[in-house]
């Protein structure tokens, strides 16, 4: 729907430029005064400043969102399977459990979690109640002076941190009335450009007024998508986490033959 409603106020700020800048036309044919002309240009300058900066500066507040989005995505692929391959020194029977909790947590992320994280980003319960089990045997540990306790731990702290900034940078970065107000500022330097063209354009003057329009909305647009890095047509998916889960499954069907994982293929116990 913003989408809709952003192409919809620029084509609008067009035809509506277009028509006044028809309407001057004729006065001027009427025989009416031509020095409107310099103060529409020297009023357009410092709008299209404006919009350019503004644009600029949300690119990048967009940019970052979606990096730091990116970057914990990989995070916390990478300490699950940290932590899977600390625990094969832990000593039985924590070697399993955590193990077994590592790939099911891996699962409950991908099958559970990730849906929410095109809702806004929010914990799946279910991957929760494997996170839990992390710390219920890491008191198992700790009692028993193990030397991989600490290793374990912070794996775990750094997946935790991971998971956190995913969820948070679920949630749009730019705030809708900044994103309003640039759309705002660039359908008024459209309008303005339009209203603007010289008396004696040509086609070409149309053609560039109109592939400024389209880029103008296009920012819109990638701004918009790129802001929402789990939905949309350039998104962050599940991959990595996949390919992780995918990876410690096998692993852990080598490492304890004949044992069953707690949990099914979406991460949900199952005993």
């Amino acid at each position: 729907m913003t989408m809709i409603l952003t192409v919809v106020i620029i084509a609008t700020a067009l035809a509506v430029g277009l028509f006044a800048n028809q309407v001057r036309r004729r006065r001027r044919a009427a025989g009416g005064d031509g020095g409107e002309e310099a103060s529409v240009s020297d009023l357009v300058s410092p709008l299209e400043t404006l919009a350019v900066l503004l644009v600029a500066f949300v690119i990048v507040l967009a940019a970052e969102s979606f990096g730091a989005a990116a970057t914990a995505v990989e995070a916390e692929a990478g300490r699950v399977d940290q932590l899977y391959e600390v625990a094969d020194y832990a000593p039985e029977p924590q070697r399993e459990h955590l193990q077994a909790s590592a790939v099911c947590y891996a699962r409950a992320i991908q099958a559970a979690e990730w849906p929410l994280m095109t809702e806004g980003g929010e914990k799946s319960p279910v991957a929760s109640v494997w996170s839990s089990g992390f710390r219920t045997h890491f008191k198992e540990l700790a009692h028993r002076d193990d030397p991989t306790f600490d290793l374990l731990v912070e794996a775990d702290d750094e997946r935790s941190k991971a998971r956190q900034t995913r969820i948070s940078e679920a949630s749009p970065a730019i705030p809708p009335s900044v994103y309003w107000f640039m759309v705002v500022a660039l359908a008024a330097t459209v309008g303005a450009f339009a209203f603007g063209l010289p008396r004696d354009r040509g086609p070409s003057h149309l053609a560039l007024l109109c592939v400024l329009a389209v880029l103008f909305t296009g920012s819109l647009l990638l701004i918009e998508d790129i802001d929402t890095p789990f939905s949309g047509q350039i998104k962050i998916t599940s991959e990595t986490m996949a390919q992780t889960a995918e990876d410690i499954s096998e692993d852990y069907a080598t490492d304890h033959p004949g044992r069953t994982l707690p949990c099914d293929a979406d991460g949900n116990r199952t005993s």
